[in-house]
């Protein structure tokens, strides 16, 4: 059986990251890659990352894959759609079993089944695509074709969209073997770094889910969960990447990295120990750092922490129920710089109830925690999330269509329009550098008549 592996993200399609230029290998499909090779399951992937749609479509109709199984986001789903109705039209691919899978799949089961997929994994994608590829390997080998007995899968039959009952998550994911990274090829995300950051980096992953409750957050595949890899294996693969393609640095994709502070204190001693040592930079809580956490990142290689933040306002943090305290948020950043890490953190305005007072106390929180970088970004409401839920009934334009949007383009009713909140992005990073940065005074009135600017476009939309 002949199965492939991709994702649909094509890098040259996108303009801001090819300015950012902070690429990394889809993970996903690299774990449920290894694991059905794992299970006598030959395989191959196809990176699109820096490929072309056309040079995609060249590798399904030259290979013609009994599969072709498509990891699914928010970024990829308009070219996901494309590479289904490229595969339907092909004469040569009417045997071509299409699999879908990821975040985006599991509240648009049906509109994805109608447009051409075959099947839908719903939630961890491993077991869900073993039990399928035998299931359709017998059907190969012996006429038998039965899916209702397969849980986390949703298909047609008899004209009528099927969902079998969920899986459970896997309890042990120390079980699953390392994402079979020699399916990519390094060398253009390595070089890519290097050229544009001077410095190369890789992704590892430790853990799935994340317990937390922000309503803006997609759970649509690992759920609320935390399932942990040992420290040993962590770094055990840490080890391996260092040998075999001796990154600058790692990026840890985790949700939250210091959840668990015995885990992190065993992480330390084992990359010490394994001498698996690697730059590292990761994405956690305010509530889960303190002074003891932050010097173990640091000694353990850490030289970046993210601390999320969304906002300054408690009200708006409240309604996020993000369940964490804005000035415990500013300690902690402000204690992680004064230990010698770099500290990021993450604003997001446009959320529903804010008001420019919230905006200006993000602001000061911007300048009284002065992080070594942030980003901003504005809220939209992802299908099957609770702030999805919360403002379905006030999306200004019910005429976008499935096939040609995405949960980004679904504006709501905010307290001002999604342009004022445009112009709020441009103040408030013109307000935290004319108070934080060291400026030419000659440069101070210029600085101030660009806020003044940026208020009177925020009003003027309204």
């Amino acid at each position: 059986m002949k199965i492939l592996f991709t994702h649909g993200y094509f890098l040259s399609e996108d303009p801001k990251e090819l300015q950012i230029m902070r690429p990394y290998v889809p993970l996903g499909i690299l774990y449920i890659s290894s694991f059905l090779e794992k299970k006598g399951y030959e395989n191959e992937v196809f990176d699109s990352t820096f490929s072309t749609l056309d040079k995609l479509k060249e590798k399904i109709r030259n290979t013609k894959p009994d599969v072709v199984a498509i990891y699914t986001n928010l970024m990829t789903k308009l070219n996901v759609l494309k590479i289904i109705k490229f595969i339907r039209s092909e004469q040569n691919l009417n045997h071509t079993k299409i699999i879908l899978g990821g975040p985006e799949v599991r509240n648009h089961t049906e509109n994805f089944l109608n447009y051409g997929a075959d099947f839908i994994i719903i939630g961890e994608g491993e077991e869900t695509t073993l039990e399928l590829i035998r299931t359709l390997d017998d059907f190969k080998l012996r006429g038998v074709e039965a899916f209702s007995h397969i849980k986390g899968l949703a298909y047609i039959e008899n004209e009528k969209v099927i969902t079998t009952p969920e899986r459970a998550l896997i309890k042990d994911i120390n079980d699953l073997p390392f994402p079979a990274r020699e399916k990519i090829d390094f060398k253009p995300y390595l070089s890519g770094w290097k050229t544009h950051h001077g410095y190369s980096m890789m992704s590892v992953n430790t853990m799935r889910g994340c317990p937390y409750t922000c309503k803006w957050c997609s759970r649509a595949v690992y759920g609320g969960t935390y399932r942990r890899r040992s420290a040993q294996l962590v770094a055990q693969e840490m080890k391996f990447i260092k040998q075999t393609y001796n990154p600058d640095m790692i990026w840890f994709v985790d949700d939250v990295f210091t959840i668990h502070h015995k885990w992190l204190k065993e992480f330390a001693e084992e990359v010490k120990k394994q001498d698996a040592v690697i730059p590292y930079e990761i994405i956690s809580r305010a509530d889960r750092l303190n002074e003891e956490v932050i010097k173990t990142l640091k000694e353990s290689g850490c030289f970046r922490v993210w601390v999320g933040a969304e906002s300054g306002s408690q009200k708006i943090i409240d309604a996020m129920d993000r369940r964490v305290d804005v000035m415990q948020t500013r300690e902690m950043i402000r204690l992680a710089k004064q230990h010698g890490l770099e500290a990021g953190t993450f604003i997001m305005l446009g959320y529903p109830g804010e008001t420019k007072h919230d905006i200006k106390e993000t602001i000061e929180h911007l300048v009284q925690s002065n992080p070594s970088q942030y980003t901003i970004t504005i809220a939209y409401p992802i299908k099957g999330t609770e702030l999805y839920n919360e403002v379905k009934n006030e999306f200004l334009d019910q005429r976008l269509e499935w096939e040609t949007s995405t949960d980004r383009d679904i504006d709501f009713k905010r307290t001002h329009p999604k342009q004022y909140y445009q112009y709020a992005i441009q103040w408030v990073m013109n307000e935290v550098y004319l108070k934080t940065k060291n400026k030419n005074l000659l440069k101070i009135p210029y600085l101030k008549l660009k806020s003044f600017k940026y208020q009177l476009q925020m009003e003027m939309s309204k």
